[in-house]
């Protein structure tokens, strides 16, 4: 009986700690979802106090000036001005912060129409149609051929979730080419965050849109005949580190690098008739509306990178390195032009050079193996770097880069100081 007593205090003095832990436990998980709670709500301060610091900012420099009828659109983060007749915004002005770097709000893909378009802005019918395949009770999409590009990109919003929704607002979408608005046109978008992410002292202020005029075409199948531009332009300012570029692209498949549609911001207002940043000082003005020097913009590593140069201006039977993807993979020989960029000796002892463009990315490679070197009575590697040369010989698909390999020196013009040095065949 004694046992017995013994064993049930026993037992009752572990069932009794364990509950008191259980009660602390539960407490101390009490208090952090109080804390969570009030993380989450000091978080949502503080995003709605950037997001008004932001509104500050854009209407105090940021925005173009009105012309006579055209009626100011704020949202969130972006402002904007319509075009009823076009059916996609003239302009969209926002801000690139560097709260971008670490935002993790992920596409919300809430295409739907914009409330403050008083005469109602475009909507999901005027890019596709949506049905219900009665059979398979799945609906299906018939597309009208053009992708909803966004103006003000959702990625520049990733760190306000309202911000980023307001993105898919239809007054920020514009019809196009797939190729265009999946190519270039992104890889210019992710070319402005990056500069972002080796500036974080500064903001951009940017303005985008589409060259309007009535001449255009518009998607027919559209419920409200949404035009269709040739070209897009992008305003870009660093007022802090007072740098600016501009950009004009066509609409289209584009070959070309970025640096290629790089402008001045004199030049777009010119054939926009916009004003840009006419709130600044007109001094101030000036000189950052005249500048379009690309290499300010780009990672460190590709700030030696040039132009292709302009095909037009070659010989005939003469091609630039955009023009080298034509040809990759035949076995047809091509003459290509272009200036080393970049060069390296691998491990194996191979060498490759990139023209115009370096890694990573490159458009054009010239490859020549170990057992070839030999071949040279000039050591490449030394001689080619930064120098313009012409190559002949087929084209390769090395990793979906055109690469041409070439095994002696008798197929390799090299300029200097627009003299021949090495010319043979």
């Amino acid at each position: 009986m004694q046992k017995i007593i013994v064993v049930a205090f026993f037992l009752t003095s572990i069932f009794g700690f364990s509950q008191e832990v259980d009660q602390k436990i539960e407490s101390l998980q009490s208090q952090k979802n109080t804390l969570n709670n009030q993380v989450l709500i000091i978080d949502s301060q503080i995003v709605n106090l950037k997001l008004e610091r932001l509104r500050g900012d854009v209407q105090k420099v940021g925005l173009p000036e009105l012309k006579e009828g055209e009626e100011l659109i704020n949202h969130l983060a972006m402002s904007l001005v319509y075009s009823e007749k076009h059916e996609q915004a003239k302009w969209v002005s926002h801000i690139i912060t560097p709260d971008v770097i670490d935002g993790k709000v992920k596409r919300s893909n809430n295409f739907r129409k914009d409330p403050l378009v008083k005469t109602e802005s475009a909507s999901t019918r005027d890019y596709f149609i949506k049905y219900k395949d009665e059979a398979t009770g799945k609906y299906k999409y018939d597309g009208f051929g053009y992708d909803r590009g966004h103006l003000a990109p959702s990625a520049d919003f990733r760190w306000s979730k309202e911000a980023l929704s307001e993105s898919y607002y239809y007054s920020n979408m514009s019809p196009q080419v797939a190729k265009f608005n999946r190519g270039k046109w992104a890889d210019l978008e992710g070319l402005l965050r990056g500069y972002i992410s080796s500036h974080r002292n500064t903001q951009l202020y940017v303005v985008t849109g589409p060259l309007l005029s009535d001449s255009l075409q518009v998607i027919e199948r559209s419920l409200h005949k949404v035009s269709i531009p040739k070209f897009y332009f992008k305003v870009v300012m660093d007022l802090k580190n007072e740098k600016a570029i501009a950009f004009i692209m066509p609409n289209k498949d584009l070959k070309y690098p970025i640096s290629s549609y790089a402008v001045d911001i004199n030049e777009v207002e010119e054939v926009t008739g916009i004003n840009f940043f006419h709130k600044l000082e007109d001094g101030l003005e000036e000189r950052l509306e005249a500048q379009k020097e690309i290499s300010v913009w780009v990672p460190e590593k590709q700030k030696g990178d040039v132009k292709p140069l302009y095909q037009p201006d070659l010989p005939r039977g003469v091609f630039n390195t955009v023009q080298a993807k034509r040809n990759m993979g035949t076995s047809k020989k091509m003459t290509i032009r272009g200036t080393v960029v970049g060069a390296r000796k691998t491990r194996k002892g191979h060498l490759f050079f990139n023209l115009d463009k370096s890694y990573p990315n490159q458009i054009f490679t010239v490859a020549v193996w170990k057992q070839n070197i030999v071949n040279f009575s000039y050591d490449p590697l030394k001689e080619w770097k930064g120098k313009e040369i012409t190559v002949t010989g087929k084209i390769l698909d090395f990793d979906g880069v055109p690469t041409m390999a070439i095994e002696k020196e008798s197929v390799v013009e090299m300029e200097k100081e627009g003299k021949t040095m090495f010319k043979v065949e």
